[in-house]
């Protein structure tokens, strides 16, 4: 798959052209960088585009654009701030209390980690854009897959079966991107295969009950359509992947909603359970360069690919492997990339730092701290021989074998994985949900603490909110979970937890409540009239 992803974005740049042309101009406003265009139909002739162009609508998560790494498919964003995965990790992740990025001249970068963002950041846009891309893509991939589109091509009966897959496939990762919009942003502007392709249409605003309402619907109504968990090709989308983003819906239903749906969650988490997910022996096999072929896959639901030579990017894990190189220890290359690698660009904040404090964390393989001649505060950003360093991701493959580019990098980022879901059901059960039990709850968190050779077992007692909320930090850190984490325990804004840097303050401040939602990007309220900008923004 990994191949197939770069191959397949390429060979239909003909279609994406169209694409943003027909649908990201139109529906939802954003300017075509490539303005190469080819007739649908001369595309269609040959039966297998179906399947390719479904890959582009995949690629979008991974690639930028089709000129090497650095090149973008939308004007105004390039390849830096406008990745799908990346942009993910620097907004549930860098604006929380888990990762400091060293350059503050990076776009958009200081105002995102101290908390002091305005509409106007490069980084929102880049999300926002590269979500709504995934929104246009699969849009246009449904219309070309009609009946009557395919009654007129005289598509052969077994592509035509396989066809109702991909189009459930498309819907899916259409739900992911909205779920996305709706998580960061509180609102987007909303349009599907059925709103016309005409010039100068700008999408209706959605707020989040209304993006809700279709995420939920849709996943449901495609369900019956996707393969069943685990049995599609890797790195593409089956039914565990539409249960997961369901239970994060309704894990966090009372933030979106104000309503509580635990119960729900608690249901989806079980059917993701019991669709033949198995956790990894190993924990860091999860983050290594072959984590797509190791035991690590039975345990990843869903990854944004990445491939230091076919599908070559700044995503989430080529940035987290490179940054997380020492400016003292320069231990590049035990992380499979080059010996200084980015120059000390990541450290972790004290807060992390501290939930892997005390004996029972020395030999847990989720600790993976380099502490040695440092200090464990940041009082100065720029000092990037400040504060502990992470080992979590790598470029090395699970038998040692090191990735195939020593910036560019094999390994895949786990958007989804089992971990996240028994701890999602313990969370659950904890707030009052029913469909599950404490003493099973227990077990799920026992077992991720065996899996990382933790001796300390815990018991019904230990297992609080504020315990999940830290253990959740142990399991998942820099996996793009924690801004929303702290936000569903109310502590993200206000000054009820500080961290370091929160509020641009050293020891950290409280934030405002607006907070909990990102602005809507100024370039998207400039060239839509129907977004509106979000309270406090």
């Amino acid at each position: 798959m990994k191949t197939y992803y770069n191959k397949i974005f390429t060979v239909v740049i003909t279609f994406i052209g169209l694409t943003f042309i027909s649908s990201c101009t139109d529906d939802l406003n954003i300017t075509p960088e490539d303005d190469q265009t080819i007739l649908s139909e001369e595309l269609f002739e040959d039966e297998n585009a179906y399947k390719e162009v479904l890959a582009g609508v995949y690629a979008n998560l991974s690639l930028t654009g089709v000129d090497g790494a650095g090149s973008s498919n939308i004007q105004g964003l390039d390849a830096g701030t406008s990745q799908y995965g990346r942009t993910l990790v620097y907004l549930q992740t860098l604006s929380a209390d888990q990762m400091i990025w060293s350059y503050e001249n990076d776009p958009g970068v200081r105002e995102i980690q101290r908390n002091i963002w305005t509409s106007g950041n490069p980084l929102f846009y880049g999300m926002f854009g590269r979500a709504s891309a995934s929104v246009a893509f699969a849009n246009d991939f449904l219309r070309e897959t009609t009946d009557e589109k395919l009654d007129a091509r005289d598509v052969s009966a077994a592509v035509r079966a396989d066809i109702v897959t991909y189009r459930a496939e498309a819907r899916l990762l259409r739900a992911l991107a909205y779920y996305h919009l709706m998580d960061l942003f509180g609102k987007a502007g909303f349009v599907t295969e059925n709103d016309p392709v005409v010039t100068n249409f700008y999408s209706p605003e959605a707020n989040r009950a209304q993006l809700f309402e279709f995420i939920e619907t849709e996943l449901k109504a495609i369900e019956g359509d996707l393969m069943d968990p685990m049995t599609n090709e890797y790195g593409r989308a089956d039914k565990g992947v539409a249960w997961m983003i369901l239970a994060k819906l309704y894990l966090n239903a009372e933030v979106y909603l104000g309503t509580d749906r635990y119960s729900d969650c608690i249901n989806y988490c079980n059917k993701i359970i019991g669709g033949g997910y198995s956790l990894a022996p190993n924990y860091l096999d999860l983050f290594k360069a072959d984590n797509n072929v190791s035991t690590a896959t039975n345990e990843i639901i869903f990854p944004l690919i990445s491939d230091g030579l076919t599908t070559q990017n700044y995503g989430p894990t080529t940035v987290m492997i490179n940054g997380a190189v020492g400016s003292i220890e320069k231990n590049g290359v035990s992380l499979g990339v080059g010996e200084g690698g980015w120059g000390g660009a990541l450290r972790v904040r004290k807060q992390f730092a501290d939930l892997f404090t005390g004996g029972a964390f020395l030999t847990d393989t989720r600790n993976t701290l380099i502490t040695q001649d440092r200090s464990d505060i940041i009082t100065d950003i720029s000092d990037r021989d400040e504060g502990y360093i992470i080992a979590k991701y790598s470029n090395v493959g699970s038998t040692g074998t090191p990735g195939v580019d020593q910036t560019f990098v094999d390994t895949d980022f786990p958007l989804f994985r089992l971990a996240d879901v028994y701890l999602m059901y313990a969370e659950a059960v904890v707030r009052g949900g029913t469909g599950g039990t404490i003493g099973q709850a227990v077990t799920y968190v026992n077992m991720l603490r065996t899996r990382a050779n933790n001796p300390q077992a815990i018991t019904v007692t230990d297992l609080t909110e504020d315990f999940i909320l830290d253990e959740r930090a142990r399991e998942l850190h820099w996996e793009a979970h924690r801004r929303q984490d702290l936000i569903r325990f109310n502590k993200f804004t206000g000054g009820n937890y500080n961290w370091a840097w929160k509020g641009n303050a050293s020891n950290g401040i409280a934030i405002p409540a607006h907070f909990n939602v990102y602005p809507i990007p100024s370039n998207s309220l400039a060239t839509n009239p129907n977004l509106t900008p979000n309270p406090g923004y």
